[in-house]
């Protein structure tokens, strides 16, 4: 395994998860808002490794398996931490949607690629709105508190949920996609 800048900032991504959890759970006077910048930064390596990689070409096997575990990791952890502090229906059942989706998708992706067809499942337009639309809600659900009046956590929830919407339809367009005819 060679150390590429994308990979070091994809093994930035996991570091990170202990250090949101220690925060989110810390008897900090800011510890939802800190841990949502956490939450941020992890949120940016994903972006950066991927364009990094392609921009540098040092795209990797090792980088192509472990963007996608670094990017699940973080967003199933923060979902669980959301929901611990705040059990909810309204965030439960989008939660339980995104992680089996993300679930069913790696298992998807894996048995394609088994079959040398990886390229039917490859990262979609609109695989890629349905992570920003979760990750900016997911920030917002760690943060919590009211900005400006505005309140933060219910938008986060609403925001869930269209990020559910969007991961079930994503998740249709990837399973059409493997099972299409050639």
């Amino acid at each position: 395994m060679v150390l590429t800048i994308p990979n070091i900032l994809t093994l930035l991504r996991i570091a990170l998860i202990p250090l949101l959890f220690v925060v989110y759970f810390s008897s900090l006077d800011n510890a939802k808002p800190i841990a949502a910048i956490i939450f941020i930064a992890a949120a940016i390596t994903d972006w950066l490794d991927g364009y990094l990689a392609r921009k540098l070409q040092q795209s990797s096997a090792f980088g192509a398996f472990l963007d996608p575990v670094a990017d699940k990791l973080i967003v199933c952890i923060a979902l669980v931490l959301v929901l611990y502090k705040h059990p909810s229906m309204f965030v439960l059942v989008p939660s339980l949607v995104i992680i089996g989706r993300e679930i069913t998708v790696s298992a998807l992706r894996e048995w394609m690629a088994e079959l040398g067809r990886r390229g039917k499942v490859a990262v979609s337009n609109l695989g890629k709105l349905k992570t920003t639309v979760q990750m900016i809600s997911i920030t917002l659900l760690l943060w919590h508190e009211s900005i400006l009046g505005l309140p933060i956590y219910v938008i986060g929830q609403y925001l869930l949920a269209l990020a559910a919407v969007l991961t079930v339809i994503s998740m249709l367009d990837y399973l059409t996609a493997a099972f299409a005819e050639d």
